[in-house]
């Protein structure tokens, strides 16, 4: 007869179940060589759930033959070792044909406990937003964890939030619960194949507009049954070229894309309104950050506007959004007459007489036989609006600054 405890027990592990088939969601697990752990974390994802997708992924150990004994799980076997990353990608498009909307997933290796699934499936459910993807929190401070791996999650999560100003305590745990629906029309680079992917899906997971979130996990290193197969150096170069290649993404497409979005949402009258008359801002900073977007948008630094202002924005701790929308004023359709002004204005100072025209500027491109007194002329009228228009800005913000009113008590 069983206990009141074991009753608990088993009601615990028919809810998280339940749970687990509300929302169509299956455990998945890439393995490689731990055929020492593979057999009990199994056993343990297994008191919740047979739907259960296995990628070995190219495994030379005893991984087949213990595999043999679960014929009730999912299994896809890849011939040769691809990574990781590899074997993610191929299990999330089999769950996604089988019906699942989720998948959680976690390392084979013996770090992670079988008993934390309830931890991401409570989580989704207790969501409003259902369009999330929960990644363990290892606690890597207080953890009995490697100090290498500390160290690069910590230096992990500083570049993910610098690509997607999100902070994450933890971006590199395996434990994780993916909304492999909504990932499948998101699309990856195709060598991402190693470690790199678990980064790559949380920025562009993030960009996609998914919530990302971190849950607290169990962990346990134990260096007599855990084979890890992180290579530091290659792995390490793997993870900085990408983070390289979102920032240049992030600042040329994302954030320019997003300044767009949220001008067509809210329309050009409300746009002006929200953000820049009544941000929690202070007239200073909003005149600061006029001044900077017209400085860096008038400078003659061609190619490089965007990402300047919005690093010296975030640098200078301005408003971005309104030091991006001041940099605009040399879009293409104003360059002639951005380069007319800083020629014009590059010969008064100079104190030479030339007359420029519009025409002039179309059709000899006179700013290449003339770069003295244009980049003369552009740094004079760079600096010169930046202080006018600046000072008059915050006289416009100070007037209209609602924070500065009081409700009549």
């Amino acid at each position: 007869m069983k206990t009141a405890e074991q009753n608990k027990i088993h009601s615990t592990y028919l809810e998280i179940t339940q749970k687990l088939k509300q929302y169509k969601c299956c455990v998945l697990m890439p393995t490689y060589n731990n055929y020492k752990t593979l057999k009990r974390v199994l056993d343990g994802v297994l008191k919740y759930t047979d739907d259960v997708v296995l990628v070995n992924d190219g495994s030379t150990d005893e991984t087949l033959q213990i595999l043999s004994a679960y014929p009730q799980i999912e299994q896809i076997h890849i011939n040769k070792n691809q990574g990781k990353g590899y074997a993610l990608k191929k299990g999330f498009k089999h769950a996604v044909s089988l019906g699942f909307d989720y998948a959680i997933t976690l390392d084979s290796d013996g770090q992670h406990f079988p008993s934390d699934i309830p931890v991401f499936i409570n989580g989704l459910d207790a969501s409003e937003n259902k369009n999330l993807l929960l990644i363990g929190d290892r606690n890597m401070n207080e953890a009995d964890v490697l100090a290498q791996s500390r160290k690069g999650n910590k230096v992990s999560s500083f570049w993910v939030k610098a690509v997607t100003d999100l902070e994450l305590h933890d971006t590199q745990a395996g434990f994780r619960l993916y909304p492999i629906k909504a990932l499948k029309d998101i699309n990856f680079f195709r060598n991402t194949k190693k470690f790199e992917f678990e980064v790559e899906v949380i920025v562009k997971a993030i960009w996609g507009g998914i919530l990302v979130k971190n849950v607290p996990i169990q962990v346990l290193y134990d260096l007599e049954e855990r084979v890890s197969h992180f290579r530091p150096f290659m792995d390490i170069a793997r993870i900085t070229i990408l983070i390289i290649w979102f920032l240049i993404v992030k600042y040329f497409y994302i954030r320019p894309r997003d300044f767009f979005r949220k001008l067509k949402k809210k329309g050009i009258r409300r746009f002006l309104n929200e953000e820049f008359l009544r941000n929690n801002d202070s007239p200073e900073k909003k005149a600061l950050s006029v001044a900077l977007g017209l400085f860096i948008g008038l400078s003659p630094l061609w190619g490089f506007h965007t990402v300047i202002v919005i690093f010296l924005a975030i640098v200078l701790k301005l408003n971005k959004v309104i030091a991006f929308a001041f940099s605009n004023i040399s879009l293409p359709p104003f360059i002639p007459f951005v380069f007319l002004a800083s020629l014009t204005t590059g010969y008064w100072v100079l104190g030479q007489d030339n007359e420029v025209t519009l025409a002039s500027v179309n059709n000899n491109f006179e700013v290449i036989t003339s770069l003295k007194a244009y980049f003369i002329g552009s740094i004079t009228l760079s600096v010169g609006a930046a202080v006018i228009l600046g000072s008059l800005s915050y006289l416009c913000f100070y007037l209209f600054d609602t924070k500065k009113i009081q409700p009549d008590g």
